[in-house]
């Protein structure tokens, strides 16, 4: 195993969802396609894939959590773009924060501040 490389959001508005990650992730896409698009955030993928389910119908099974300096700050910053909380942030073990939000599309956006983690 190499590593995590991409994670992966179905939206069923692919168009608003790519101006919304944009905003989200102060990022451009990549890769910008009708079948996908793809935005490189830290050395890792965020995927948008065109999907017709609806919202509530969507697994939270999984979380991605994506690493932030300030994650109050950025846990704020989501909601006043339109996410919706799922999880407050909470301390998890010693310096370790995580929160959970909703995006428009019923996704989990998982936020983590994990001091000890190191890319490589």
């Amino acid at each position: 195993m190499l590593g995590l490389r991409t994670a992966i959001y179905k939206v069923n508005q692919l168009a608003e969802a790519k101006t919304w990650y944009s905003k989200a992730f102060q990022k451009e896409p990549y890769f910008d396609e009708p079948f996908y698009v793809g935005f490189e955030i830290g050395g890792y993928e965020l995927g948008l894939m065109p999907d017709s389910q609806k919202a509530e119908e969507k697994s939270a099974n999984v979380h991605v959590l994506w690493g932030v300096e300030d994650i109050h700050k950025e846990f704020e910053r989501l909601i006043a773009l339109g996410a919706t909380v799922w999880e407050e942030p909470e301390n998890v073990g010693g310096e370790l924060m995580v929160a959970t939000l909703k995006d428009p599309w019923g996704n989990l956006l998982g936020l983590i501040y994990n001091p000890y983690f190191k890319t490589t």
